[in-house]
């Protein structure tokens, strides 16, 4: 993947530096529905995990992911960044700021075209745990957009379990997480976020998850949107030869039948919140060819 020299000013290095967190409350279980707008990249317990904190927040206990209406999570991570502890390495600097900068010139020229501006959002690499305006981010959630805050919050460990535990190595595996979360941020900004979440709020529990199969896929399909159009300095495509095939692998190391049937051994369609392995291949695909947003709508 050709990504020059670019970097973001919207990136931001927390690694090394430990987190914290506050405890926040309010708001009812609908609220829990689409706080946190996450990758399932191999991470079966997150659903658990979050239906657990819900359950505490419906009875009044504390929870550290906010409720529609109600108060905040913990607050968002500072704006430092310290070069002295960081623990990134330059490879994945190299990726997680190049792909993000290459994000903001795409989708500011998308929206340009479209008669409206794009609000960049930020991105933060953490270590092991981190505040958010969402609540506390922790390693074993795995790479998440904040809408509260409108930023993607990642620890850079993520892509070593990526290659290793998922089989799916290269930059452009890596490019495709951060784009699906640049997708989600897009999302946000154009309504849809916000759209789903209404829609949730008066649907059964297997309509809620497929609504938000829905929103995922999208996401998948902003990211190959992206690739389709990202330019070096000098005009060149980003992608390389076997780049496509790079992000095959990880869509279809993380879709929820291949996950499912890897942890549990049996497959339970109606609970898929992210899509099958041939969906999510086949929406990044049609963001790749297409190169349009507007032939991302999976929820139609």
């Amino acid at each position: 993947m050709r990504l020059g020299d670019d970097d973001s000013g919207n990136f931001i290095d927390r690694t090394g530096q430990g987190g914290g967190f506050n405890m926040g409350g309010g708001g009812g279980m609908l609220g829990c529905l689409l706080p946190l707008v996450m990758s399932r990249f191999g991470i079966i317990g997150v659903l658990v995990l979050l239906l657990g904190y819900c359950a505490l927040q419906s009875i009044g206990g504390g929870s550290i992911i906010p409720g529609g209406g109600g108060g905040g999570g913990g607050s968002p991570s500072s704006e430092q960044s310290s070069t002295d502890q960081s623990t990134l390495s330059p490879e994945n600097r190299r990726v997680l700021s190049g792909v993000l900068a290459s994000t903001e010139q795409v989708w500011g020229q998308l929206f340009q075209k479209s008669g409206s501006t794009y609000a960049e959002p930020k991105m933060v690499a953490y270590s092991n745990y981190d505040q958010t305006g969402c609540g506390m981010a922790q390693s074993a959630v795995g790479p998440f957009y904040c809408p509260t805050d409108q930023r993607i919050y990642i620890d850079p460990k993520f892509f070593d379990e990526l290659s290793s535990r998922f089989g799916a190595p290269g930059d452009f595996a890596q490019g495709y997480v951060i784009a699906h979360e640049v997708g989600h941020h897009v999302q946000n900004l154009t309504g849809t976020l916000d759209k789903a979440e209404r829609a949730q709020a008066s649907s059964s529990r297997v309509d809620g998850n497929a609504i938000q199969v829905g929103v995922e896929l999208q996401a998948d399909c902003y990211a190959g949107v992206w690739a389709a159009n990202a330019r070096t300095a000098d005009g060149q495509p980003i992608l390389e030869p076997g780049d496509i095939e790079e992000g095959m692998r990880a869509a279809e190391a993380i879709g929820d039948d291949t996950l499912q049937q890897n942890t549990q051994g049996r497959v339970v369609p109606e609970s898929f919140t992210h899509g099958s392995s041939a969906q999510r291949m086949a929406a990044l695909r049609k963001g790749l060819e297409t190169g349009d947003p507007a032939a991302c709508d999976f929820n139609r």
